[in-house]
């Protein structure tokens, strides 16, 4: 029996505890994910500051939400895992933006006063261009980028969830971020 069996069938019988207020099953459950946890937050952010911080913050809301995990839509440790890489994604994406935001604030110089209306204003344009650029993708291309760009899908579990292979799903992928980033650089 590998680990992740074990680590699966574990978590799913502790969650429901921990749902209760289970202190030691929350130990428990500590020692069975931690690892596989930290290793995908690492994976994502390529970071281990950064991936110790997430697995913190996936412990964390496993202890507030783990009533709210569902067995029949799939295995503990997949649940688990998956809040784990969304919460990493969702990290990359902050750094992202926080990175692009300083970058523009730079180019405008020092002495430019914040103005949050101008930064909702761009904010809401940068919106709407992906937006119209997105709906420039084929339908395909689209469900594939959507499902593991925005609601955080692995490539895999992307490819589980719209019946199709892998390498199906990867190049979806690769030729509608290739359209996207074409449109992009119209928008600039």
């Amino acid at each position: 029996m590998d680990s992740g069996t074990a680590a699966g069938r574990g978590a799913e019988v502790l969650l429901p505890l921990i749902a209760r207020g289970d202190h030691g099953a929350f130990e428990e459950l500590y020692d069975l994910v931690s690892s596989p946890v930290f290793g995908m937050a690492r994976r994502v952010l390529r970071d281990s500051a950064q991936a110790e911080e997430v697995t913190q913050e996936v412990l964390l809301e496993i202890w507030r939400r783990a009533g709210r995990y569902d067995p029949g839509r799939g295995s503990a440790l997949s649940w688990i895992l998956t809040l784990a890489h969304r919460r990493a994604v969702d990290r990359v994406r902050s750094a992202r933006a926080a990175s692009a935001r300083e970058e523009r604030a730079a180019r405008r110089g020092a002495v430019t006063v914040f103005d949050e209306v101008a930064e909702a204003v761009e904010g809401s344009f940068e919106r709407e261009w992906v937006r119209r650029c997105l709906e420039r993708l084929t339908a395909l291309q689209r469900q594939s980028v959507t499902l593991v760009y925005y609601d955080g899908y692995t490539h895999r579990e992307a490819a589980r969830r719209l019946a199709v292979p892998l390498g199906t799903v990867k190049s979806r992928l690769r030729d509608g971020l290739a359209r996207l980033r074409d449109c992009l650089a119209g928008a600039g």
